[in-house]
């Protein structure tokens, strides 16, 4: 008789197995399409992802700095030529 028992007991296991197999393939599932409506919706809200952000940043920064040092440059060019001028 305990083979029999052991036998629904397999059968039990193996039945939850399958059963936590296929839940963890829904959730799979559910993540995956969360994931593309949640991509839809920031696409549609016209959100820039954070590499875009980073890089413009970047650029601008670098846009501020090389208008500093023009102005830097604009500003001794025009003294010199207060100097020599007057």
């Amino acid at each position: 008789m305990t083979t029999g028992s052991n036998r629904v007991l397999d059968e039990f296991a193996k039945l939850m197995t399958d059963a936590a197999g296929a839940a963890q393939g829904v959730r799979r599932e559910m993540e995956t399409a969360f994931n593309v409506q949640a991509e839809r919706w920031l696409n549609k809200m016209d959100v820039v992802k954070r590499e875009e952000f980073e890089a413009v940043r970047e650029m601008a920064i670098k846009a501020r700095d090389e208008n500093d040092a023009l102005r830097a440059r604009i500003d001794a060019l025009e003294a010199r030529l207060a100097a020599d001028g007057r």
